[in-house]
């Protein structure tokens, strides 16, 4: 059994390997149990071109229980929540194993997870009703929701439109402290 320690370490390690790799990783507050991966679709797929925010979080157990993946931004795909963002992903939830890392999510199973969406087992109805009915529709609406929300413009602008939104609320609570005087 692993002990906290040895977790720790593995997070670590796990964490630094995906700094070092080509991948863009933004540690949210230097804390190596939650980050943000860009993530980029696999080409030969309607994805292809597209470029996603990934919000990771490892638990506790990590790697005894699996990593929380989801994308911040949209994406059309029958196992992921159009809302929430939130990843239906056996390999990630049943079938994790303590002999995976973090690289073996964003090299294989979420390019696999794009590359040969599951319409059986769908967290988002309409994308496998359309990808079931009308798989021509459904690639066309897979790019078009790449065009939409999943550009490098589109990204960058969501990352600044965070930080503005934060501005904004410093400024209004500043303002109400004002009106009280």
């Amino acid at each position: 059994m692993f002990t906290a320690n040895q977790s720790k370490r593995r997070i670590e390690t796990d964490v630094m390997k995906m700094l070092m790799s080509d991948y863009e990783v933004n540690l949210v507050n230097d804390n190596m149990q939650e980050f943000y991966v860009r993530f980029y679709g696999p080409a030969e797929t309607p994805f292809a071109g597209g470029v996603w925010k990934i919000h990771v979080e490892l638990p506790d157990q990590y790697p005894f229980k699996s990593p929380s993946i989801g994308f911040m931004n949209k994406i059309f795909h029958p196992n992921i929540d159009e809302l929430s963002g939130s990843v239906c992903l056996d390999v990630i939830n049943q079938t994790w194993s303590a002999m995976f890392d973090m690289i073996n999510i964003f090299e294989v199973f979420l390019p696999q997870l794009l590359r040969y969406p599951n319409p059986n087992d769908p967290l988002n109805g309409e994308a496998a009703a359309l990808m079931m009915r009308h798989p021509k529709e459904y690639d066309a609406k897979v790019k078009e929701y790449v065009q939409r929300f999943a550009t490098r413009e589109a990204l960058d602008g969501d990352d600044n439109k965070d930080n503005k939104d934060e501005d904004e609320e410093m400024s209004d609570i500043g303002s109400i402290s004002e009106d009280d005087n």
